[in-house]
This record gives structure tokens, C-alpha cells and sequence, in this order.
């Protein structure tokens, strides 16, 4: 029985896998004989794991630190992947006009779904108190509705998915001492703009719902809170990546020649060039404003417009008029690509790593395909809104469609 029990446990503890998890053992000194004598070892070292599991309170075992660091950095990675995808689903929930669908927010009760017809017709019933069913959606099916909740459900859901992957492994590896001093602010921070950026979600959510018994308009969220709602988590993504890929890759060590500081700080102006235009396009989202000119390049038949600053006091036009929020995005757009384009051909003349230059060279290319998209959904919505969306334009703002037949000489209704 013995040999049965202990020859399995010895073959595991002689694992090369196990040698990972114990510290350091104190080598062999030779004393002159044929035995050899151990040095006497210091408090916080053992020489088996037997020792570490007899030492009373040590229930865990550190991980050396560069294995830690390798465990963390890929954690944050896979974070960093939950962030761009609770993005991308946000984007969709945005685009099939279903965020204001769930009408209140429970932490824990809703994560249960609607099962029964009677539950639907409950949270539909819900639904038909609020502007948007009011308004644009009054002739709505329980079926049409099921799609929207479901849409907003999903994204909802993903957010918690995301705040559970940050804060439990992050108490976790805490609890183990796999977390540098440096490194326990950087997950703190990012633990804790993970519940912000949930508490903002809804904060956003909420402005779409208010009555406003003055105003026929579309309901809509703020576009405010849309582009802090985008922008935190932005920051989110970029601050987990970035943590992320200095764990897991080298850092190369580099002459600091005038060009490479030029090339470095040309890079981080190029970073947040690139941030504010994504801020911008939410206030577009938020405006509905790519849906003001649906030409390229210019703005109707002029460069141009008109009707830029037609809002007082002039501040406002920058965030509140869609004329003027198109052609900002549109002006940050065409910036964007092209200081990175900059960027690429200045990081060609500068002897870098091999890594460097595959991602300047991807960093271009994303950029051109960002662009091509962009462009083709602007001329191609010049079709489909004179199809579909010219009665939500009238309802929503006649001085709008009235632009679009005085710029793009549509047919008259």
C-alpha cells in the first residue's frame, strides 16, 4: 500500500513543471569528504516542498517573478481582447438603434431574461412608457422588441463578463504576491475604471429615457455621455494593452538619437490625434450627423458649409450641430491618416527592431482600411437615406432635410 501511495507522489513532486513552484534551494558545498553538506539556509528558504508545506501559515507558493510577470501580462492580454470586443458590440447595439431598450438596470436580477410570455409582455409594457416607443417605435411588434432587448442584453452581459475578468483574477494574483508594487496601482486603476465604466454605461443610457415634453425629436442618448461612455473605454483598452505587451515582450534597448526622440514624441501626438477623433465620431453617432452630407470631399456642393455656425452661442456648433460635427470628424479623419502615413515613412529612415517596423507598417494599413470604410459608408448612405430615412429626418429635424435639398438637389417630396 505504501509504495502504492508514494511512488505516484514522488514521481509528481520530481516534476520539472513543480520546480517552477519552489524556491530557491541552497547549493552544495563540498567539505572535503564524500558527503556533501548543505549551507545553512536563511529564513523564507526551503530545501523541498515538504519543508514549504510544514511551515505553518505558508498555504501558497510564489511564482518566480518573471513567471509571474509572464502569467499577469497574459491575463491583461486577454482583458485588453474583452474590452475591444464590449466595444465592437456596443457599436452594433448602437447601429441597430437597440441600446434603449432595456429600460432599468439591476446589477444581479437582470441577468435573468424574460422566459415566459407573460415576462415579455411585462418588460414591453415597460418599453411603451418611455419616448422612444412613443415616438419612433410605436407600431413595434413583441417580436421586433424581443430583438432589441436581446441586442442590449447581450452587451450588457458582456460588460459584466469584462468586470469579472478584471477584478477576480486580479484578487487573485494579489492574494498569491504576483502583483509588483508598480503593478498593484496600474490593476487598481484599471479595476476600478472598469466599475466606472459600467456606472457610465448606464448614466448614458438614462439620458435617452428622459421625457422631454417640449421636443418631438428622435429620443436619443447625450452625446456627451456617448463619448465619455467611448472614451473611458478607450483609455480602458489602451491601459490594459499597454501593461500588457511591456510584461510580455523585451524592451529594446535604443540609442536616444534627436530622431528617435522626434519619431517618439511625433508618435504620441499621432496617439492622441487618433483618440480625439474617435471622440468625435461619437458625437457624430450621438448626432446622428453622418447622415447631414453624403459626399466626398466636399460637403454638399461646397467645401464648406454654410450652416456651420448656426447655433449660439458659436461653442455650441463644435458639439451640438450636426453640420459642423461631421465636418470636424471629417477634418480629424483625414488628419489622422495622414500623420500616420507620416509616422510610417519617418520610422523608415531611423534604424528600428524588426517589431517596431511591423507595427508602424500595420498601423498604416489599419488606418487606409478605416478610411475606405469610412468613405464607402458615406457615399453609399446617400442611397439608402433617400429611401428610408427621410420621414426619421423630418420628424427628427426638418432643417436637416431642408439642408440636404438645398446641397444635394434631391428629388422634391
Amino acid at each position: 500500500m505504501q509504495r502504492l501511495l508514494f511512488t505516484p507522489l514522488t514521481a509528481f513532486l520530481g516534476s520539472p513543471c513543480l520546480r517552477l513552484l519552489v524556491p530557491r534551494v541552497a547549493p552544495r558545498t563540498q567539505c572535503g569528504c564524500s558527503c556533501g553538506i548543505r549551507r545553512p539556509l536563511r529564513p523564507g528558504q526551503y530545501s523541498t516542498i515538504s519543508d514549504v508545506a510544514l511551515q505553518p501559515g505558508r498555504s501558497t507558493v510564489s511564482l518566480p517573478s518573471k513567471a509571474a510577470e509572464r502569467v499577469v501580462g497574459r491575463w491583461l492580454l486577454v482583458c485588453s481582447g474583452t474590452v475591444a470586443g464590449a466595444v465592437i458590440l456596443g457599436g452594433v447595439t448602437r447601429l441597430t438603434e437597440s441600446g434603449l431598450s432595456m429600460v432599468d438596470w439591476h446589477l444581479i436580477k437582470e441577468m435573468k431574461p424574460p422566459t415566459s410570455k407573460e415576462e415579455w409582455e411585462a418588460e414591453f409594457q415597460k418599453y411603451q412608457q418611455f419616448p422612444e416607443f412613443k415616438i419612433l417605435n410605436h407600431d413595434m411588434t413583441l417580436a421586433e422588441f424581443k430583438f432589441i432587448w436581446y441586442m442590449e442584453y447581450s452587451h450588457r452581459m458582456w460588460g459584466r463578463l469584462v468586470g469579472l475578468a478584471y477584478i477576480l483574477p486580479a484578487a487573485y494574483f494579489w492574494k498569491k504576491g504576483w502583483l509588483t508594487r508598480g503593478l498593484k496601482g496600474r490593476v487598481l486603476a484599471l479595476c476600478g475604471l472598469v466599475c466606472f465604466q459600467g456606472l457610465l454605461g448606464w448614466y448614458m443610457v438614462k439620458s435617452g429615457l428622459e421625457e422631454k415634453p417640449d421636443s418631438h425629436d428622435i429620443p436619443r442618448v447625450s452625446q456627451y455621455r456617448l463619448a465619455a461612455h467611448l472614451g473611458s473605454a478607450l483609455v480602458l483598452y489602451c491601459a490594459s494593452l499597454w501593461t500588457s505587451l511591456s510584461l510580455l515582450l523585451p524592451q529594446h534597448k535604443l540609442t536616444e538619437t534627436r530622431q528617435l526622440l522626434r519619431l517618439r514624441r511625433f508618435a504620441h501626438g499621432t496617439a492622441g490625434l487618433v483618440f480625439l477623433t474617435a471622440l468625435s465620431g461619437a458625437f457624430v453617432a450621438g448626432l446622428d450627423a453622418g447622415l447631414v452630407y453624403n459626399s466626398f470631399p466636399k460637403m454638399g456642393e461646397s467645401w464648406i458649409p454654410e450652416d456651420l455656425f448656426t447655433f449660439s452661442p458659436l461653442l455650441r456648433n463644435v458639439f451640438e450641430n450636426p453640420t459642423m460635427v461631421q465636418f470636424d470628424h471629417r477634418v480629424l479623419g483625414i488628419a489622422s491618416v495622414t500623420a500616420v502615413t507620416v509616422l510610417y515613412f519617418l520610422s523608415r529612415r531611423i534604424p528600428l527592431p524588426r517589431r517596431t517596423k511591423i507595427a508602424a507598417t500595420t498601423l498604416l494599413a489599419l488606418a487606409y482600411t478605416q478610411g475606405s470604410v469610412l468613405l464607402f459608408n458615406i457615399l453609399k448612405s446617400a442611397v439608402w437615406m433617400k429611401a428610408s430615412q427621410r420621414p426619421y429626418l423630418r420628424m427628427e429635424q426638418p432643417n436637416i432635410a431642408d439642408t440636404i435639398d438645398d446641397n444635394h438637389k434631391t428629388a422634391p417630396e
